[in-house]
């Protein structure tokens, strides 16, 4: 692939960037080798880079040196075939001196009060900013929200570049855009560039999803776009970073709010005897202003459950409002709570109380098929029905295991699917598409399904919540 879906202004004096690029002589790093981070690596490796990826948990870091992969979608002879291109793993920022572009992939959740929680962010940059040198490209693609990358990432590098004369340069008032004066073409080019990543997905190859880019300069969103054009088909030039922002944070409410409509709905549906799954799939039929979501046991992943929160957290910061974007966040939340009382209502009417009930929840993962827990609602569930006194086991193909993390501390093992006619009720809360749902109903005494994945199956042990 070669970069030629943008369109550089003239005057910006970036022959050499676009050369190197052309030539794949770009040292690209990488930071944060998690679910984004390292299918980034490797799409940069498949196109000849050298690739250098940093992270703190020196656990990735040895696994990756050593050929293997810790996410599930990833096998290691991806990891192998990036290797025999020059890629490598380290926990050592110094290396970023040697980088001629760093792209942060780093965490951004929230805290337990719904502000967002920017420590990844600030304690990255901290990180590489005292190794970044004139002529670099810092990229930051970490969900946030608008202002992020002006008031926090370039602040933060101009402060560390104070001594050295390092600076990010702007576009200003009075400034032609991209004007190369002399002493501009030594600084330090910054951009955001949210990541798009959707795991699980097959459908869709990561190129064909089109990067949106706004730079801080019209020189530093050339540069990005050049960069990012070799590894996908199609760029998105913005006006501005925060442009950017903002459109990361618009894709993920748009779906946190049509998510939230559905499960109202469903509640709704279900008190009136109404399979809403039908209704969806029959106004999915009209061929324009409609778009088919569904509802659940809540959401989770790293994007939906956050960003509503981040945006509105910006917005009191201006003393602005934003109900209805809280509102869709709330109803999402609240959704692990509904399925637990729909759980306890049917081991009650299984004349079982909540306090004597073993229960088998089935699936762990945020969606189906992913290796991911991140904002889980099943992890909250799960904890929920203990805090009833239910005995909960669990089984995920992906997750032999579930310790701990920032919001949960389950320490359990997954449980064979075996004798199910034991447990009082097996809850589905993730369709992992591995089981065979007409035998798990057929072995249960009572089968509570949040994700309608028994809905071929006519069975009274079935209770769709």
């Amino acid at each position: 692939m070669t970069p030629t879906n943008f369109a550089a202004p003239s005057g910006i004096g970036l022959d050499d960037w676009f050369q190197s690029i052309h030539l794949r002589t770009t040292n690209v790093g990488i930071v944060g080798l998690g679910y984004v981070g390292l299918p980034l690596a490797l799409l940069f490796s498949e196109e000849r880079f050298q690739v250098t990826g940093f992270d703190i948990d020196s656990a990735k870091v040895n696994s990756l040196n050593d050929g293997k992969s810790y996410i599930h979608r990833i096998e290691p002879e991806h990891i192998r075939a990036a290797q025999s291109t020059g890629f490598q793993a380290t926990s050592s920022f110094a290396e970023v001196a040697r980088m001629d572009a760093v792209l942060i992939c780093v965490p951004t959740p929230l805290h337990e009060d719904h502000t967002p929680d920017m420590s990844y962010v600030v304690s990255t940059i901290e990180a590489i900013a005292p190794h970044l040198r004139a002529g670099q490209l810092v990229v930051l693609e970490s969900t946030t929200y608008p202002g992020t990358t002006e008031d926090l990432i370039v602040e933060t590098i101009n402060r560390h570049g104070a001594k050295k004369r390092l600076q990010v340069l702007r576009d200003e008032p009075g400034r032609p855009k991209g004007s190369d004066r002399q002493n501009e073409l030594d600084g330090v080019m910054v951009a955001f560039s949210p990541e798009r990543e959707d795991p699980g997905n097959i459908m869709v190859p990561r190129r064909d999803i089109p990067k949106v880019i706004g730079g801080v300069d019209a020189r530093a969103t050339a540069a990005a776009s050049a960069l990012y054009g070799s590894i996908f088909h199609r760029t998105v030039p913005v006006s501005t970073p925060a442009a950017a922002e903002m459109t990361k944070l618009l894709e993920n409410i748009y779906r946190c709010v049509n998510i939230a409509l559905v499960n109202e709905m469903k509640q709704l549906c279900l008190h009136m005897g109404i399979d809403i799954w039908e209704v969806i799939d029959a106004a999915a039929t009209k061929p324009f202003g409609f778009q088919a979501f569904y509802p659940g046991p809540g959401v989770g992943g790293h994007c939906i459950p956050v960003d509503p929160f981040y945006l509105s957290w910006k917005a009191q910061q201006l003393g602005l409002s934003t109900r209805f974007i809280e509102l869709a966040g709330e109803v999402n939340e609240a959704m692990p709570h509904y399925v637990v009382q729909a759980t306890v209502r049917a081991l009650e009417r299984n004349g079982v109380a909540a306090s004597d009930a073993t229960v088998l929840v089935l699936g762990v993962a945020y969606k189906r098929d992913v290796d991911d827990l991140r904002e889980s609602p099943s992890l909250t569930i799960i904890e929920t029905l203990q805090q009833l006194g239910v005995e909960v086991q669990y089984n995920d193909p992906f997750f032999p295991t579930v310790s701990s993390g920032r919001k949960y501390n389950l320490q359990m093992q997954s449980t064979p699917l075996e004798d199910l006619e034991r447990f009082d009720c097996v809850l589905i809360l993730t369709d992992h598409s591995i089981y065979n749902y007409g035998e798990i109903v057929a072995q249960s005494k009572l089968v509570v399904d949040s994700r309608n994945a028994t809905r071929a199956i006519d069975s009274a042990k079935v209770v769709r919540c």
